[in-house]
């Protein structure tokens, strides 16, 4: 307890407060089709191709914002960021509650829940920006445990939807936005961790980096996998099992709480451990429990404890991953943030596309989650080759933070080769 103080005085809790309630609310308002798609589905007689469609559009739209909200809050501060990014949620979710009354209507507005799935980088930067670099980890996993909004959307959306219709949930998506933006206004303060002063070919350095496109795609497995399975699951419930859609959201909310509260532990566990050595293990059961996930489709017990530790693995490779992220771009966290949640987001929209098409054409999601499998394993090859370099410049063995920061050289945030340590130290 008294090292958790010691945290929290190393920075501004406020701050980490605020920007956790507000990943937390953009989370939850991000897969709400998701949340509500056996509703949905049903209402607009949806088939498993349109399903995949309906339900990748928000995943991918909220990907592609991401990188122009990490470059705003560059120019306008993090803060007035998230603010101008809530009031636009809340405008989205009266389009979804005034004017959703066709299929076409329904994809446009998975376009606009987009709108809050841009959030990630910046509410990871904004949290963990006046922490010092050894509690970067744990501030950004605690951030990031605001992914417990997807556990709470599938879990509160059905009823509501069941009670008032799935259009009105849209309504009152638009009224509790109001909750986090009075949090951010009265509690948040911008971090002092970025330089305002750098060029526009320093912030967006890392878009032209093999370190970038390594994180991001690494990324694409972990959350990706976490955010595409939270938004397919409640269908695959209903459809591979045959249960209500209320118990389908109560199912899917066990995995995804889960995997939201070990985010945090992932953060953790990489300050101590290092982040390389904890990505290696989470790829590793990410792939085997995916594989066996897809071979155990008739059992409802099995598939949903498969699930919780196929979800316990990804949340600590979200944590892990961006324990690394601040290590590597000290200066532009925001931006590399965005951008590595960007183009890795986009393995979110892998997941309900490849599992809709899976069953249309082949009739089992097997091959869905078996694609997703190998995909984890090959990442994990790319990851364990690239450490090498990692650990030479930027990083301890294992992917722990320097003791000693190193300096940026020319080319982005690219750190200083440190000086070989003599042989009697």
């Amino acid at each position: 307890m008294s090292s958790f103080k010691s945290f929290l005085r190393s920075g501004h809790a406020p701050t980490l407060f605020a920007a956790f309630f507000y990943f937390m609310f953009s989370c939850c308002i991000w897969v709400l089709n998701g949340a509500m798609a056996p509703f949905i589905s049903e209402a607009f007689e949806l088939n498993a191709a349109q399903k995949g469609l309906m339900l990748s559009i928000p995943i991918i739209a909220g990907a592609l914002m991401r990188f122009p909200l990490g470059i705003l809050s560059q120019y306008i501060g993090r803060k007035n960021a998230t603010l101008v990014e809530m009031g636009l949620i809340a405008v989205a979710m009266l389009f979804g509650f005034f004017m959703v009354h066709s299929f076409n209507d329904l994809l446009a507005m998975g376009v606009l829940l987009g709108i809050a799935g841009a959030s990630f980088g910046v509410a990871l930067s904004l949290g963990s920006g006046s922490f010092p670099p050894q509690h970067k980890g744990l501030a950004m996993g605690l951030v990031g445990a605001g992914n417990v909004g997807t556990a709470l959307s599938v879990l509160v959306a059905p009823p509501l939807a069941q009670w008032l219709g799935w259009q009105a949930v849209y309504g009152v998506a638009a009224v509790a936005i109001l909750v986090p933006m009075a949090v951010m206004v009265l509690f948040a303060q911008e971090p002092p961790d970025v330089d305002s002063h750098a060029s526009m070919r320093e912030h967006v350095a890392c878009l032209f980096e093999k370190d970038g496109w390594a994180f991001s795609l690494i990324y694409g497995i972990t959350f990706g996998g976490f955010i595409g399975l939270t938004t397919f699951l409640p269908s695959y419930y209903h459809d591979q099992f045959g249960v209500s859609k209320v118990q389908a959201g109560q199912l899917t909310m066990l995995a995804a709480f889960m995997g939201a509260a070990v985010r945090v532990m992932g953060g953790w566990i990489s300050d101590r451990w290092g982040g390389v050595n904890t990505l290696t293990l989470v790829l590793v059961v990410s792939a085997v429990s995916l594989a066996l996930i897809g071979l155990s489709s008739s059992s409802l017990a099995i598939t949903t404890l498969l699930l919780m530790v196929c979800f316990a693995a990804l949340g600590a490779g979200n944590g892990a991953l961006f324990q690394l992220v601040p290590l590597r771009w000290p200066t532009t966290t925001a931006v590399a943030g965005s951008m590595i949640g960007e183009i890795g987001a986009l393995g979110g929209g892998l997941v309900p596309n490849a599992m809709g098409l899976s069953k249309q054409y082949l009739g089992t999601y097997m091959w869905g989650f078996m694609l997703f499998a190998v995909l984890a394993l090959v990442m994990l090859g790319v990851m364990r080759v690239m450490q090498i370099r990692w650990t030479r410049t930027w990083a301890e063995k294992g992917g722990r933070a320097r003791s000693v920061p190193t300096g940026p050289a020319d080319e982005g945030d690219r750190p200083v080769r440190p000086l070989r340590r003599s042989a009697g130290r």
